[in-house]
């Protein structure tokens, strides 16, 4: 009597080391893929808070323009200074009012001044906000440094004078526009629409209240009503 073998021949332990093999490498390869996938929605996620954020901060800077109706007491400035790498970036620069203090320690009144452009260090660009509490027009520039926005690859502003659309608006203007465009755009050279937010925000007039003019020392002084 020929008793029946009951292991697995060679071939069959190669083919099934085979199979397990495969299944294996589909399986890390399907897991990468699922990381890499979850990376890059995180990624753009990210990217589009960070530009909503800075967007919605410059609209309510914009909303509380300080503008007593005399334009000698209002700064609203906005110009385009070249970058590296062929690239450009808007300087938008107003006064603007707020109750929160920068500086909880050092006396401040409620006006400010604030500026917005894209700073460029080597590969990394970020978006910058300047606050300056208690400006005066007598100092140089100063105040508080802020990032609201890193890998930004674009930060540009147009201003609409009731007429046509310009990428500046110099103080010799003299006057302010009707509408100002923002338009900010992540920096993901991998996509074809990285994540950006683009708002038109219509300058409207802010009450005086006790927000004082400007004068010698940075302090303020009380606006009376304008009569107009």
């Amino acid at each position: 009597m020929i008793s029946k073998r009951t292991g697995f021949t060679l071939v069959e332990v190669l083919v099934a080391s085979t199979i397990g093999v495969f299944i294996a490498m589909v399986a890390v390869g399907a897991l990468r893929a699922i990381i890499a996938s979850a990376e890059m929605v995180d990624s753009n996620i990210n990217a589009a808070a960070e530009v909503r954020f800075a967007a919605n901060m410059i609209s309510r800077d914009l909303q509380n323009l300080y503008n007593d109706g005399n334009i000698e007491n209002t700064k609203f400035i906005g110009t385009v200074e070249p970058l590296e790498q062929d690239n450009y970036t808007s300087y938008l620069i107003f006064y603007t009012t707020g109750r929160t203090k920068a500086r909880i320690d050092q006396p401040e009144g409620d006006l400010y001044e604030v500026e917005y452009y894209l700073m460029q260090e080597g590969e990394t660009s970020s978006l910058m906000r300047r606050l300056w509490p208690n400006p005066s027009k007598d100092l140089e520039p100063g105040g508080i440094l802020t990032i609201i926005a890193e890998n930004i690859a674009a930060f540009e502003v147009q201003y609409y004078d009731g007429e046509e659309w310009s990428q500046e608006w110099p103080e010799e203007m003299q006057a302010l526009p009707e509408l100002v465009s923002i338009s900010i755009v992540a920096n993901q050279p991998k996509r074809s629409a990285p994540p950006s937010e683009s708002i038109i925000v219509k300058l409207v007039r802010a009450e005086a209240g006790d927000v004082g003019i400007l004068d010698g020392g940075g302090t303020t002084a009380e606006v009376p009503e304008s009569s107009g």
